[in-house]
């Protein structure tokens, strides 16, 4: 890949559509390589992009540290996208933010359905939407970037045969239970992204998300 078809891509991955944009992407491409670029050297193309988008939308270098990700969570995401799967997210928030996709991103939070599973059995309405998405046969990529209570009832029909995905991105945030929820989704078989700890949000999902999207319209194998 030569420099100018790297420096494009980049700034595709950024969101810069105009002369200006990409002026401004490519700064800040900079900027950030220069602050995490030695913790990321050692990860794929696709990686590195990933990282850097994250860094980039939430102005915060740790997460260069606290991301992890399985070895095939960059192939079995693009091929869900490729196929254009589905896109399931936890709340609106993050299904808003996700954008230039051609498959349907769902999110089952408003659900009539959720919000009585949610009260008749006494659990969270995002860990009740993610139950209808099942109910639904939903087959794709799952982005959580708020709620552990989703990402672990996810986890929960994976194990049980009730819930089909190709990835999990498992970023939510906070200080009560994201970070439990995360290492279960480590210690299962599921090509997954985290961030480690308290951090995450709808910012790292919609930036991680966006930036298979890109990867993929970029043609990057």
């Amino acid at each position: 890949m030569s420099k100018r078809e790297d420096s494009v891509k980049t700034n595709m991955f950024m969101g810069a559509s105009t002369k200006q944009g990409y002026e401004i992407a490519e700064k800040s491409r900079k900027i950030v390589k220069s602050i995490i670029g030695n913790k990321t050297k050692d990860l794929s193309y696709e990686e590195r992009s990933i990282v850097e988008r994250i860094v980039h939308s939430t102005a915060d270098p740790e997460y260069a540290d606290i991301t992890k990700m399985s070895k095939d969570f960059v192939e079995a995401s693009l091929r869900s996208i490729r196929d254009e799967k589905d896109i399931l997210t936890d709340i609106n928030m993050v299904k808003t933010g996700i954008n230039k996709y051609p498959g349907l991103v769902k999110c089952y939070i408003n659900n009539d359905r959720a919000v009585s599973i949610a009260k008749a059995e006494n659990i969270t309405r995002a860990a009740a939407a993610i139950k209808v998405a099942a109910e639904e046969g939903f087959d794709g990529m799952v982005v959580i970037g708020n709620a552990p209570t989703a990402l672990l009832k996810a986890l929960e029909l994976v194990k049980n045969g009730e819930l089909n995905v190709t990835s999990i991105i498992g970023v939510p945030v906070g200080f009560v239970g994201a970070a439990e929820s995360k290492k279960a989704l480590q210690s299962a078989e599921i090509p997954y992204l985290v961030t480690e700890g308290p951090k995450g949000g709808t910012p790292v999902a919609v930036a991680v998300a966006n930036s298979i999207i890109n990867l993929k319209r970029s043609d990057i194998k």
